[in-house]
């Protein structure tokens, strides 16, 4: 079982938590909502819950509830800047299905 981060991704990330001043780490998650049936939830993690699941790549540690690990296993995340936009992609080999507009995905 694995999630990885890009090296920029990790970067994001660490300045993110270095700017808050505080967490663990970043929590990853999905929740069930779309038309495809599942999104992706990106949050701090200030704390480890007994049922979570703690990876560590490239000096940033990534916290996955054990509910959310089986969509989320071989997960890459990585970190884009397109013009003026930028956000975190998700390339997650577990997903079957997208809908159109990206907002969700089916395993």
């Amino acid at each position: 079982m694995s999630i990885t981060l890009t090296e920029s991704a990790a970067d994001r990330v660490r300045g993110y938590l270095s700017k808050r001043g505080r967490g663990v780490g970043l929590r990853l998650g999905v929740r069930t909502t779309g038309c495809s049936g599942l999104s992706y939830v990106v949050d701090y993690a200030d704390e480890v819950g007994p049922d979570d699941q703690v990876f560590e790549d490239q000096g940033v540690k990534v916290v996955v509830a054990g509910e959310a690990l089986p969509y989320l296993d071989g997960t890459q995340l990585d970190f884009v800047r397109d013009g003026l936009n930028e956000s975190f992609r998700f390339v997650n080999p577990n997903v079957t299905d997208e809908c159109g507009c990206g907002e969700s995905f089916k395993v």
